[in-house]
């Protein structure tokens, strides 16, 4: 399972906080809005009721009052309704009303003993309260008013904070997001820098005033960029002078083989397979030497100038007695390019003597717009290799299969070297239909 991300993780903790501080705001405002409203809502009802309950109260004084009409003279509205329990019997102005269980027996005991009362009730399924105020001999007089309206505005109430919670909460996420982002762009600056310095641009540094709180990881990081440019130098330079140094006894040795190789005939058959190895060994050995020194040169910087690289890339195959036509021009190439023409020779010559060696014979040397291919018909480059491939030193499958050992393992590392030092690369793939296809990137070269 792929682990969450630093700034995923911080957006999910500030979307979970504003949530929670949401949740919590939103319940303690809906608790105080609701207690607010009930409260007075009930003494609203309460002041009806006791004026309601003194109009009834002065129409029975009355000889003979009739209790209908009283309670008709009632101003309730559709969202009261009104019961008087006078001489045991219950009087409203609805007759189909369940009058007998709409008031709960705690408040008619309550009210029996001559004290006013109010709770709060289920009518029809709605709440409601219910108000009961003692009148003159033993009537007493309950008003209930419908909560319906409220309990309505309450539920909108918790509706609109509900989707306010969420929108905090989202608006939380976001901040976190744009924070982490924001503070964040140091590192991304520090991975930036790591990749421009493994892609071989040893000139990358990081601007210690940009962060100052990064200041001690700035300085590290540039100065192991240092380390690694002194190193690199250092290598290049070893790797030179033992290049230079091996060339005088090598040259010694050459020339004494030579001389003895024209004088083969005279020596016995032992002798003369030895002088053949020699000979061999120390050509193998020359070409060793070469490469390393050219490779010693792929850090610097490349000598730019107008080439025609299609007429280039034929010339360097009739070189190796390879017809010019295997060149293939990509519509919409131009043929001059800005490039250095030594490396961009011997680049494109190693690609073919290694398909040469290794590949079956280059079946097409193409040119296009930013880069050139070489095809060949071998049995190709396995995945797994071919991020290696063009390492210094390493051989590939096809090489130990035919037990080739006049290779160096350094001719595709120098392609690798030539393509980074115009700002671009090398790289391997599969050709349609069998084989290798290797490419060098010149990005801007063309244009």
């Amino acid at each position: 399972m792929r682990p969450i991300g630093l700034r995923a993780r911080v957006s999910a903790a500030f979307a979970l906080g504003a949530l929670i501080l949401s949740a919590c705001i939103s319940l303690v405002s809906y608790e105080s809005v609701r207690s607010t409203l009930f409260a007075e809502r009930e003494r609203t009802a309460v002041r009806a009721t006791y004026y309601d309950a003194s109009v009834v109260d002065a129409g029975l004084a009355g000889p003979a009052p009739d209790v209908l009409e009283v309670l008709g003279a009632l101003d309730t509205g559709t969202d009261r309704f009104v019961l008087l329990h006078l001489d045991g019997r219950w009087h409203s102005r609805s007759a189909d009303r369940a009058v007998d269980t709409a008031v709960p027996p705690g408040l008619q005991e309550l009210t029996a003993s001559g004290e006013a009362g109010a709770q709060r009730i289920r009518r029809d399924g709605r709440p409601a309260l219910i108000v009961g105020v003692p009148l003159a001999g033993s009537a007493v007089f309950y008003e209930i008013i419908s909560l319906g309206e409220l309990e309505r505005t309450l539920q909108t109430l918790a509706l609109v904070l509900t989707a306010v919670a969420i929108m905090v909460a989202a608006a939380g996420a976001a901040v976190g997001w744009y924070v982490t982002r924001h503070a964040l762009r140091p590192m991304t600056a520090v991975a930036e820098a790591a990749r421009g310095i493994a892609g071989g641009d040893l000139t990358t540094r990081l601007d210690p005033s940009t962060e100052p709180d990064l200041a001690p990881l700035t300085a590290a990081f540039n100065d192991m960029a240092d380390q690694l440019t002194r190193r690199r130098e250092r290598d290049r330079r070893f790797a030179a002078d033992v290049s230079h140094e091996l060339r005088s006894p090598l040259q010694t040795l050459e020339a004494a083989a030579s001389v003895l190789d024209k004088r083969r005939d005279r020596l016995d058959e032992r002798s003369g397979a030895a002088i053949t190895l020699v000979t061999a060994e120390i050509t193998r050995f020359q070409a060793l030497v070469d490469d390393l020194l050219e490779l010693a040169r792929t850090d610097r910087p490349a000598h730019r100038e107008e080439v025609d690289v299609p007429a280039l890339a034929q010339r360097v195959c009739r070189s190796r007695d390879l017809p010019a036509g295997l060149v293939e021009t990509v519509p919409g190439t131009p043929a001059t390019w800005s490039v250095d023409r030594r490396r961009i020779e011997q680049a494109l010559g190693n690609l073919i003597d290694n398909a040469v060696r290794y590949g079956g014979g280059p079946v097409a040397v193409r040119v296009g717009p930013g880069y050139l291919e070489v095809d060949d018909a071998g049995p190709g480059v396995a995945e797994k290799d071919r991020a290696t491939v063009f390492d210094r030193f390493v051989r590939g499958p096809a090489a130990h299969a035919r037990g080739d050992s006049d290779g160096t393992g350094l001719g595709l590392a120098i392609v690798a070297g030539h393509a980074a030092a115009h700002g671009g690369g090398a790289e391997v793939g599969e050709r349609p239909g069998g084989g290798a296809r290797f490419r060098i990137t010149l990005p801007g070269s063309s244009t």
